[in-house]
């Protein structure tokens, strides 16, 4: 009988060893030197918050899951009644099929059948690839169907601390803006980065509360954005992103329901927009029949 995340597909280079599930694609586990670079989990217990995951065709979460798209009122399900918001897309919790596997590298691939609240046919396929550079993942929203769709993608790891605690690491990123929201973690507005937030310069995390979006990356010469985590036990995990990927979201886990998943490590997501861009268009992509989007990131550890 196969574990509640389906099949388990193992890759491994050097020291490093991870596993991608069947459903969702999740990446359940990454391990360098036999230090987690993420928070893992069984493979037969659900991700406890959205660990690992592919967020498409939406990233973060939907205002009333409702939007208008092209003269058309749409309502998909709401997936955290709490907030009355439709959460993270509609892939997480479908089986993915096996494109190709190989001892360092796997690709799974998801045809998104259309439904009332999001009738348009969609294939996204993810490629995790180990390498000496660490994880690179690859994801590409084709439109199979024969009018425009709305996309958006992102990504959910959630960084390990290694044997300390989140509050003793160091966290860097360079980013200019800093997303505010209402008491629903819906978008308001975007300010200049505040003081609280401005990690700039690493600086320790400590007691800092996060489940807040960032603007305005600063990429290096190859083009990446990179966010950092620095550990209590002198390792590092990088995460990168390129220009495909406009917006970061951070978040502690102060305040999800699953303890397992509360303090215990930085979810660090790179995304192609942040909350709400069905219903405001901010950096919406617009899929045209046929067309394709493909993005870039990756993580390792130092």
């Amino acid at each position: 009988m196969n574990p509640l995340t389906g099949q388990q597909f193992e890759i491994r280079h050097g020291s490093s060893y991870a596993v991608i599930t069947e459903v969702g694609a999740h990446l359940r586990l990454f391990q360098t030197d036999a230090r987690d670079v993420v928070v893992p989990f069984a493979e037969d217990e659900l991700p406890p918050a959205s660990n690992g995951a592919v967020l498409a065709p939406w990233p973060n979460r939907l205002r009333d899951g409702q939007y208008h798209f092209d003269g058309t009122d749409y309502q998909v399900p709401l997936t955290e009644p709490a907030r009355r918001t439709a959460l993270h897309g509609l892939v997480s919790w479908l089986r993915w099929g096996v494109r190709s596997h190989t001892a360092s590298a796997v690709e799974l691939a998801v045809d998104l059948p259309p439904t009332p609240g999001y009738p348009f046919p969609l294939t996204v396929s993810t490629r995790y690839e180990l390498s000496q550079a660490g994880l690179e993942v690859t994801t590409t929203g084709t439109n199979t169907g024969q009018t425009d769709a709305p996309y958006g993608v992102g990504f959910h790891p959630w960084l390990s601390p290694g044997p300390g605690a989140l509050d003793d690491a160091e966290l860097e990123l360079d980013v200019a803006r800093w997303v505010t929201t209402d008491e629903r973690l819906l978008p308001t507005g975007a300010e200049e980065l505040p003081q609280q937030f401005d990690f700039r310069a690493r600086r320790a995390l400590g007691s800092t509360d996060l489940d807040d979006a960032f603007l305005d990356p600063a990429f290096d010469a190859d083009g990446r954005s990179w966010l950092r985590l620095h550990g209590s036990d002198g390792r590092t995990v990088e995460v990168w992103m390129d220009s495909s990927l406009r917006a970061w979201q951070l978040c502690t886990g102060d305040h999800v329901s699953a303890p397992a998943a509360q303090r215990t490590g930085l979810a660090a997501e790179p995304m192609s927009c942040i909350a709400d861009a069905f219903r405001t268009g901010d950096d919406l992509v617009r899929l045209s029949p046929g067309d394709r989007y493909t993005v870039h990131w990756g993580l390792r550890l130092r």
